[in-house]
């Protein structure tokens, strides 16, 4: 039986560590933009790349949107294992990109030359790594290139639906392994220790197998 102080205790403790969370956040707003700042350049990189254009009003209006989509809907912290590498991640910048540009030629000539009859698919793809956050850039990387476009998640399974447009019976193969190679981009850019060594043993894996 829990004696009635500590029960009281127990029931007092969240709140008063929320309130402790609310006035940290008011006496510092500068450092929990700072805490946010890998969520505020990541809005600011999907900004940017629906727009399609790459001018400093752009990039200032993301980056404006972003402040106040952090101050507005602030979120509470969460832990996370992911570490930024500067080098990998402008690589991955740069890949979502050129990506870009290669897809939306590659969908222009599906509809000029199948019209409505472009045949389209969806393609399951299972993920290697085990992370919200990962699967989340993931399926924005994919997503963010016309022709392709993450429809679900199967967080349980770690499973991602892909709708590809211009795909054949027999691409199922290729588009899981574009997915996994946005998977492993990612990864290198963002993801632990732990992850890159998952991924990497994963691709080992697939090469000894041929």
């Amino acid at each position: 039986m829990v004696p009635v102080a500590d029960r009281a205790e127990n029931e007092r403790g969240p709140v008063e560590r929320r309130r402790a969370d609310r006035v940290v956040s008011r006496r510092r707003p500068v450092a929990r933009l700072l805490r946010r700042f890998p969520l505020m350049a990541w809005l600011v990189l999907v900004w940017v790349m629906l727009w399609g254009t790459y001018d400093v009003g752009t990039v200032f209006f993301g980056i404006v949107i972003a402040m106040g989509v952090a101050v507005v809907f602030p979120t509470p912290p969460i832990a996370t294992n992911m570490v930024l590498r500067p080098g990998r991640f402008l690589w991955l910048v740069g890949f979502l990109a050129w990506d870009m540009v290669i897809s939306s030629v590659r969908v222009s000539w599906q509809a000029l030359r199948y019209g409505r009859e472009t045949r389209a698919g969806i393609v399951e793809v299972q993920l290697v790594t085990n992370s919200d956050h990962l699967t989340a850039m993931v399926a924005n990387a994919v997503s963010l290139a016309p022709g392709t476009f993450v429809i679900q998640i199967d967080r349980a399974n770690q499973i991602c639906y892909v709708y590809t447009l211009g795909v054949s019976e027999g691409d199922a193969a290729s588009i899981r392994h574009e997915v996994l190679a946005w998977e492993r981009r990612v990864v290198h850019a963002v993801g632990s220790a732990d992850e890159v060594t998952m991924v990497d043993a994963h691709v080992s894996a697939g090469r000894e197998s041929r």
